[in-house]
């Protein structure tokens, strides 16, 4: 007794359509991951910039303390007139890191505040991963029980997954925030 299995579909348009849908989605999600990849690296070159810039900050707010308070000891126990060369030192000193402080502080702000933009963007490309994924996991469903209510379903998550690459790519501020907070 033999028994004869068929692998061919009783609708090629579905499966071309599946293929077809698989290839372009898998494709822009390559070069979605290549851009995200470099906002990625991006991300961490801001992050560990802002985190030197407020080290930063905090050794030269420590050091302005440590001058200031060694100058008020100094010029408690110096004998009047004989440390005013070295309190002179220390006030130059002091204004130097008085005036040092708050740029620092403001071009570490603007760091943290080139992540925050960036990691928008690494989101919108990680919705998109996702929607992608999930859109191609359902075309090959829809050639499986060749269903093409399936297949239109994969379209609709694949156009969204290829709205928030596009966001991505175009810098647009769309970010998906339930999605985000759900899954972040």
């Amino acid at each position: 007794m033999e028994v004869e299995v068929s692998a061919e579909a009783k609708d090629k348009r579905l499966n071309r359509a599946v293929a077809i849908t698989v290839v372009a989605l898998s494709v822009f999600t390559g070069v979605c991951g290549i851009k995200d990849g470099n906002i990625v690296q991006a991300m961490e070159a801001a992050q560990s910039k802002s985190v030197d810039l407020w080290n930063e900050y905090q050794a030269t707010r420590t050091k302005q303390h440590l001058v200031e308070t060694s100058r008020a000891q100094l010029a408690a126990l110096a004998p009047a007139g004989k440390a005013d060369p070295a309190l002179a030192i220390f006030d130059r000193d002091s204004a130097r890191y008085r005036s040092e402080a708050p740029a620092l502080a403001v071009q570490a702000k603007a760091q943290a505040d080139l992540y925050d933009a960036l990691n928008v963007h690494d989101d919108q490309f990680d919705a998109s991963e996702a929607a992608i994924s999930t859109a191609i996991s359902m075309a090959a469903v829809a050639a499986l029980v060749e269903s093409a209510t399936v297949l239109a379903a994969a379209w609709a998550i694949g156009a969204f997954g290829v709205f928030m690459g596009l966001c991505g790519f175009l810098g647009l501020g769309f970010h998906p925030d339930v999605l985000s907070n759900l899954l972040g």
